[in-house]
């Protein structure tokens, strides 16, 4: 039986990257050699010198959302998670006791009212007019870097590859914040859109980690991203979200194929990864889902000496930091 306390690992505070570097492709990568159990520390710069004849990479073009509002008196705050309708809201809120069905806010001009409170909690809010996202929304940057967002999140919290046509994840892709055009150019790709949500974020509250909950994402896969998948010999998932679209369509699929749906898939030890055959992804936090994930693929003893050995050697943690590749 495993307990989330078997995923915990120590993290000097200090450690937790709140910018990026001043280029995308400057961070350090460790990277973990699963069959000779051992690990080395690289440049993300040398990335593309791992992948062989046949290997295909796969990312999430997902575009992050400004999705964070505050109210126009500065007492509310909104997370939109889905917006149902342009004018109908899921969202997380805060201070929820603020906002009781029937309670209403203003933003940019625009009231919203609290149409019902869900049983997890969020709240359908719906608004008189479409508050204007480009002038009133912020980008949804994660609680641990402890600041607001700026004009430098813009650009650095986006991937270069994130699609143009729609921007709703609340929450980057932040292994593909490495890539640059020029690396890009380099090596075969492909991209499937994963839509991150809040629960990205959502801690392990159960002590025995198959009693957790997990979150519901939805994803689509184009004919091209599902033919070029199948076909690869090797698949370079980068990151964790690019991992559980194409373990959950081998698990309720048998193979990737071209739809769209949604997950709740949760991988953790033990594991039998079937399309996932390597991994690029940053630092997870202790005891969460996304450290059960690395941990099914490496295998936790592996994993806890390769953090430990990232922080011996102060690697950069989380959304701006650091990455390792598991081969």
């Amino acid at each position: 039986m495993l307990r989330t306390d078997d995923f915990d690992y120590h993290l000097p505070p200090e450690l937790i990257a709140s910018r990026p570097l001043p280029q995308r492709d400057a961070s350090r990568m460790l990277v973990v050699h699963r069959n000779a159990q051992s690990f080395e520390h690289r440049s993300f710069r040398d990335f593309p010198s791992f992948l062989h004849q046949g290997d295909l990479v796969v990312l999430n073009n997902v575009r992050v959302a400004r999705a964070r509002f505050f109210s126009d008196d500065g007492r509310i705050e909104i997370l939109r998670l889905n917006a149902v309708t342009p004018v109908d809201w899921q969202c997380m809120v805060k201070p929820g006791k603020r906002m009781r069905e029937g309670h209403s806010l203003t933003i940019g001009g625009c009231t919203g009212t609290v149409t019902a409170v869900e049983p997890d909690g969020t709240r359908l809010i719906h608004f008189d007019a479409i508050p204007d996202e480009q002038k009133f929304g912020h980008l949804p940057l994660p609680h641990y870097m402890q600041r607001d967002d700026d004009t430098e999140d813009d650009e650095r919290y986006q991937t270069v590859y994130a699609r143009r046509d729609a921007a709703d994840a609340v929450a980057a892709p932040t292994a593909g914040l490495h890539f640059t055009p020029e690396i890009l150019s380099t090596i075969p790709h492909t991209a499937i859109t994963l839509h991150v949500g809040a629960g990205t974020f959502q801690p392990v509250k159960a002590d025995v980690i198959t009693d957790h909950v997990m979150h519901r994402e939805r994803y689509e896969i184009t004919p091209d991203a599902a033919a070029a998948i199948e076909s690869a010999s090797r698949r370079i998932a980068i990151g964790t979200t690019v991992t559980r679209v194409l373990e959950h369509c081998a698990a309720t699929h048998g193979a990737v194929t071209p739809h769209h749906g949604d997950t709740a898939i949760f991988i953790h030890p033990p594991w039998s990864f079937q399309r996932a055959d390597a991994l690029l992804t940053n630092f997870h936090l202790p005891k969460s889902t996304l450290f059960m994930l690395v941990s099914a693929m490496a295998g936790t003893d592996l994993m806890k000496a390769a953090y430990a050995a990232a922080v011996a050697e102060r690697y950069r943690f989380y959304s701006y930091g650091d990455c390792m590749l598991i081969l």
